[in-house]
Order: structure tokens, then sequence, then C-alpha cells
């Protein structure tokens, strides 16, 4: 337990300096983006003393450090500041919307884990045979489906749109109709985990075929051990270290897909934001999005390393 809490200590103290370091790359990007906030929130009628006035209410004109340190100092107290257009707390708004994109991208990961096990484990029990060709062929051809494709290539088929059973275009919350939200985010999360899950099939196979070929499974299974319980009990959660190191490196392109689906399917959240945002010009809502964006994808990595160090007790040895 003393080496497990260690590992965990040490990793959350690696997470400050990166969490911090991120924070300022966007901050500075966004800060020296060549468009004005101010002309695009009074128009181009603006006169130079009302772009000043506007600069000097939003603190655009200090110096660059002076404004990280600002916004450093009211982020750690929650605080991620106003949007410049509209004027409203960009933590309200990022409230409303990172659920949302948590919802999609957790049904996102669930739906990919199970086509991953699904497709990797039955094309390792039958390798060379006819069912892992057809995993293969399947697996290339989803992973060379682009999420955004798919996404409207469903609301052509499944959706009301095209005469489906799915609605397309709106969100229900599960608090309102679990079954209403279901449907709604049915299509947003099969356009998002397709991809990925054919992706961290071949990796499963991969790791399946190996542990498959070691001594102790021949050695099980000749003692008279069923091969369902050698390979749900041993081999399948020791073939699982290296797909949770490779789903952890997906996460990110789950959150960014998210985000462009979110677009395609009018769902109201972080990837609406950004659309919103990039329209308006409005940097103080595009970057609390993008570090809040940034800032989620490190903490989930951080939990896959974490279980990472469980499901391979090897690691932990070696620290």
């Amino acid at each position: 337990m003393r080496t497990v809490a260690g590992l965990v200590l040490r990793r959350l103290a690696t997470l400050i300096p990166l969490m911090l370091g991120v924070i300022l790359f966007i901050f500075v990007v966004l800060a020296l983006a060549p468009n004005s906030a101010a002309v695009y929130a009074l128009g181009d009628a603006a006169t130079p003393q009302q772009i000043a006035a506007f600069d000097h209410a939003h603190g655009l004109d200090r110096p660059l450090l002076v404004r990280y340190a600002a916004f450093l100092g009211d982020l750690l107290n929650g605080d991620l500041g106003t949007t410049y257009t509209l004027n409203q707390p960009v933590g309200s708004i990022i409230g409303q919307a990172l659920p949302v994109t948590l919802q999609l991208t957790g049904l996102g990961v669930l739906g990919a884990v199970l086509v991953a096990l699904v497709l990797g484990v039955v094309a390792a029990l039958y390798r060379d045979r006819w069912p892992d060709q057809l995993i293969r062929a399947v697996s290339v051809a989803g992973i060379a489906m682009p999420s955004f494709w798919l996404a409207i290539l469903l609301i052509q088929r499944l959706s009301t749109i095209g005469g489906g059973p799915f609605p397309s275009g709106h969100y229900i919350a599960p608090a309102d109709s679990f079954a209403g939200w279901i449907e709604s985010m049915a299509l947003p999360a099969i356009a998002l985990a397709v991809p990925v899950g054919c992706g961290l099939a071949r990796v499963v196979r991969t790791s399946m075929v190996e542990e498959l070929d070691r001594d102790y499974v021949r050695t099980a299974i000749g003692a008279g051990l069923p091969p369902v319980v050698v390979v749900g009990r041993n081999v399948l959660r020791n073939a699982l270290v290296t797909p949770l190191t490779a789903l952890g490196l997906q996460i990110g392109y789950l959150i960014g897909g998210a985000v462009i689906i979110e677009a395609i399917f009018s769902l109201p959240g972080m990837g609406t934001q950004i659309m919103a945002a990039v329209q308006q010009n409005d940097i103080g809502l595009a970057r609390g999005v993008v570090i809040t964006i940034a800032l989620a994808f490190i903490v989930v990595n951080l939990v896959v390393d974490l279980l990472y160090l469980v499901l391979n007790p090897r690691l932990r040895g070696a620290h």
C-alpha cells in the first residue's frame, strides 16, 4: 500500500506543473491572436477611445505577464473570467455545457470499449480463421471511417430526418427523461465510439494472442480448468494492460471528436461554445473552454495511468 501511495503522490506532483504549463501555453497563444475582441464586440464603427475603454475594462491593456498572473489567481479561486461579448461568467456557461460533453465522451468510451472487447477477443480466439479475417476487415474499415462522416451517415439513415427512429438536432437531459436522453445521445455516441473501438480492437486482439501463447495458459488448460475460466479470469485481465494504455491515449481523440460531433448533432456542449467563441471572436470564452478541455484530458490520463499501475503489479514493483 505504501508503494502505491507513493506512486500516486509522485503522479500528482507532476500534475501541477503540467497543468500550469498548459494554462500558460493556451493563455499566451490566445492573447497573441491578431483579431481584436473590442472591434467585434463594439462594431467596426467603434472609435479609438471606445476600443481603449473596452481594453481597459477587460484588462487587455496590461502587460501579458500581469494579465496571466491575474487570470491564474482568479482561476485558483474558481473564476474563469467573463465573456467579452455578452459579459457573462465563463464558469456558468461551461457549467451548463461541460456535462453534455462529459456524457457524450463517457458514452463514447463505453461504446468503444464494448466494440474493442467483442471484436478483439473473438478475433484472438479464432485467430487466422474466417471470424478473425472478417473482424480484421471490419476494424480497418472502422479505423478509416472519419467520425464526422459516420455522424452524417447516421443522421441520413437512422435519424428522424431520414425516416429512422432516433431524434437528431436536440438534447434531452437525463433528469427530464432517461429514455429520451438515450435516444438523443445514441447516434452521437455511435459516431464517436466506432472509429476508436475498431482501433482498440486491433490492440486487444494482439494482446490476447500474446497472452494465449504463454506457458501458464497451456498449463492451466492442461490441468483441467475450463478454457472459459482461464480466458476470463487470467488471460483477459493480463491482456488489458496494453489496451488500457492505448485507451488513455485515445481519450484526447474522444474529447476532441465529441466537440465536432456536438456541432453536427446540435448538442449544447463544449463544441457549441467553441463554435460560438470563434464566431464572436470571444477570447475569454475560448480560453475558458479550451483550458477546461485540456485539464479534463490531463486528469483523465492521470486516472488511466493509475489504473495501469493497479493492473500491472510488475510496474509497481519496479518503482
